[in-house]
């Protein structure tokens, strides 16, 4: 099975694209690397974009992109979504810095956009701002988180690392321990999106300068059960749930099948399991999140 190995970009549609791109570059400290009448990308360091802003009447995430590996088959990879009866689409030269891609949604309607990347852009960090390492995982509300969790497995090659019971799923596609979060509560919208710090001294500057800035964190700092990630969660411009991370548990070996030790943890040693509705699987420091986070 050709597997996808890594999350490339993310793409949104809002109302407001320039509050938004300011937020990005001036707040979160990412670099806008083009924009035209169509999109604003942007991007954390070696790729082209991370984030692919796109007007629009309502605030949404439409598109996820990635990436197989260089040496792989777009073209087998095709054959192989096919196979399960979804229809596909291919694309030459759709976005910069991409040539060939492959186009297809999954079972909620969140287009898929699977490529090879080229070149890469080599983009030095950015100077001002929080300055995240990467674009770390995207997470979902779901009218069916079963079906969907299982299209990811299936079709694009994710392991389950954790549930939450039977209604939240953790999906990963390399070594971190999710990059693909679903959460089974009746609709189909994005939740949240996640971007990777260095560490807790770097979390703790971030909540500083998000505050002085006036983005109030609407839930954390803490440290996740499930990933025993530190977390911190606001809200961006457009009504976006933006997640700042560090610490996340990463699985560095499949066959040995746990993840990697650290002194946090509650199982010796730590493995993909189910974990109860409990609220020390969402805080193991204190309490769950708030309502508002759900609306």
């Amino acid at each position: 099975m050709i597997r996808v190995r890594k999350i490339a970009h993310a793409t949104y549609e809002m109302p407001d694209v320039d509050s938004q791109v300011a937020y990005y570059t001036d707040i979160l400290g990412l670099n806008l690397i083009a924009k035209d009448k169509n999109a604003a990308y942007l991007a954390h360091t070696v790729d082209h974009h991370a984030v692919v802003l796109r007007k629009g009447s309502e605030t949404k995430c439409t598109r996820l992109g990635f990436q197989i590996g260089a040496n792989e088959d777009l073209g087998a990879f095709e054959k192989q979504v096919q196979a399960h009866g979804i229809k596909t689409q291919r694309k030459k030269d759709p976005e910069p810095s991409i040539s060939d891609m492959v186009t297809f949604e999954d079972a909620k309607g969140t287009v898929m956009e699977v490529f090879q990347r080229g070149e890469f852009a080599k983009q030095k960090f950015p100077t001002k701002g929080v300055v995240p390492h990467k674009l770390g995982h995207v997470a979902f509300h779901c009218e069916d988180v079963k079906k969907v969790t299982k299209f990811y497995v299936d079709v694009l090659g994710f392991r389950e690392s954790d549930w939450m019971g039977d209604f939240f799923s953790f999906l990963r596609c390399g070594p971190d321990h999710h990059t693909i979060n679903l959460m089974g509560t009746g609709s189909n919208r994005h939740f949240h999106t996640a971007f990777e710090l260095r560490d807790w001294a770097h979390i703790e500057a971030a909540c500083d300068f998000l505050s002085l800035n006036g983005y109030k964190q609407i839930w954390g700092p803490g440290r996740h059960g499930i990933g025993h990630n530190l977390f911190c969660y606001h809200r961006s411009p457009n009504g976006l749930i933006t997640e700042l991370f560090a610490e996340l548990d990463q699985l560095k070996d499949e066959e040995l099948g746990h993840f990697e030790p650290r002194p946090w943890h509650r199982d010796s040693p730590q493995k993909p399991k189910v974990w109860a509705k409990d609220p020390a699987a969402s805080n193991l420091w204190g309490v769950g999140p708030p309502e508002d986070m759900m609306k």
